[in-house]
């Protein structure tokens, strides 16, 4: 289990509460460094800082004593895990948006580890439609957010935007380092995103998935130490941890081809992508010109991959299958559970609203080969991404 934290401490009141998680760190056998902006140490003083944690505190980018390396590069490679808090709205901004100009800002660019935000501001700037802008691509760059408390605040008020306590921030980071090797030596073969099936060099036939999904069960099984093969249809999305080697495709029967070509080497596989049911029998050499009033184009059955995988896959591997239905959904997803040999599957419902493709949220139903069911609340995909991975590791346990 990895035992260095890098604390980040920003300018807010709530600054004072981080000398109590680093002694909580420290008194649990971490090894802890803080890395300071200038106006935190307008709240909490260096030699606190340092006495507490047992190591130089880092807050000045130019400081003409570090001169043995590039300290926010050494830091970033050094922490196991980074821990913001509090982060102000200045710090979770400059970070969504890439801006690097204190030690703090150049620490995270170059950080490629586990990274927790715990916001701490006024409710109205809590809310500002900007700041929910910048959490939510934190959130996409894999960031995990502590959310802040109803409570207190400094001005005067009470509502939501009081830093979680440092009791509650460490416990989260050192369940999730506990945690973090679960599936340290295994292969685990993830797919994600849509398939698009070309009608003319121009259009094609695809679906509204983001593969949002198939990224956070990615990043989160490297994160746990698996050797994760990244499957994806085209999507915007990008991944950080180097264990995970991703390959893209366009099509169905590319992902068949890719995804069969590794199977029998996996000892988990996810299909998490929304592959196409049908493709285009043939396709147009040119695009196809709006010349008459209607356009018919003959649809076949794309290869299945997820029955494919089923039929062959050995009894030490694990097969997880994910249905989207929008009617009759337990029904239907049993039978795709058993006609398809998988040992799990994962039920998504457009009947939630929040849920299913486009969404930073989810909400699904867990179901096991022996048809014990498991059901997630409505919540970030990244969360019910560790919650599939839980269950795995849960039952590929009882299989051994």
């Amino acid at each position: 289990m990895g035992r260095h934290i890098v604390i980040g401490i920003t300018g807010g009141i709530a600054a004072y509460k981080s000398l109590f998680l680093i002694r909580l760190f420290k008194s649990n056998g971490y090894e802890v460094r803080v890395v300071a902006t200038k106006h935190a140490l307008e709240f909490v003083t260096p030699l606190t800082i340092e006495t507490l944690s047992q190591n130089k505190l880092y807050s000045d980018l130019f400081d003409p004593t570090e001169h043995r390396d590039v300290q926010h590069i050494s830091t970033a490679e050094w922490a196991d895990c980074v821990v913001v808090a509090p982060a102000t709205a200045n710090i979770i901004g400059k970070y969504a948006c890439g801006i690097a100009d204190d030690a703090l800002s150049t620490m995270l660019l170059a950080t490629r580890k586990p990274i927790f935000i715990a916001p701490a501001m006024n409710e109205n700037m809590f809310n500002e439609p900007t700041v929910q802008h910048n959490i939510d691509l934190l959130k996409q760059k894999g960031c995990h957010i502590i959310e802040p408390q109803s409570g207190f605040l400094a001005c005067g008020t009470t509502g939501n935007g009081r830093m979680e306590e440092p009791e509650k921030i460490y416990t989260i980071v050192n369940q999730h380092l506990q945690s973090k090797q679960i599936f340290s030596g295994k292969k685990v073969m993830i797919t994600a995103g849509p398939t698009y099936e070309p009608i003319d060099p121009v259009r094609f036939i695809g679906n509204h998935s983001s593969g949002l999904m198939g990224f956070s069960l990615a990043e989160a099984a490297a994160e746990r130490g698996a050797d994760v093969t990244l499957v994806t249809g085209p999507t915007s999305l990008s991944t950080s941890n180097p264990l995970i080697h991703r390959v893209d495709v366009t099509s169905a029967e590319q992902m068949f081809q890719q995804c069969m070509a590794i199977a029998d080497q996996q000892d988990i596989m996810i299909m998490s992508a929304a592959v196409a049911d049908f493709t285009p029998a043939e396709t147009a050499p040119q695009k196809i010109k709006k010349t008459c009033d209607e356009l018919n184009i003959r649809l076949v059955k794309t290869k299945d991959i997820l029955a494919t995988i089923g039929k062959q896959k050995r009894d030490d591997q694990f097969l997880v299958g994910f249905a989207l239905e929008t009617e009759n959904e337990k029904v239907n997803a049993l039978k795709k559970l058993h006609t398809k040999n998988a040992d799990l599957i994962v039920l998504n419902s457009l009947r939630t609203k929040g849920a299913g493709f486009r969404t930073q949220t989810n909400k699904v139903l867990m179901i096991t080969r022996d048809e014990q069911t498991f059901e997630s609340e409505l919540k970030d995909k990244r969360e019910i991404a560790v919650d599939i991975l839980n269950l795995i590791d849960q039952l590929t346990n009882k299989q051994q």
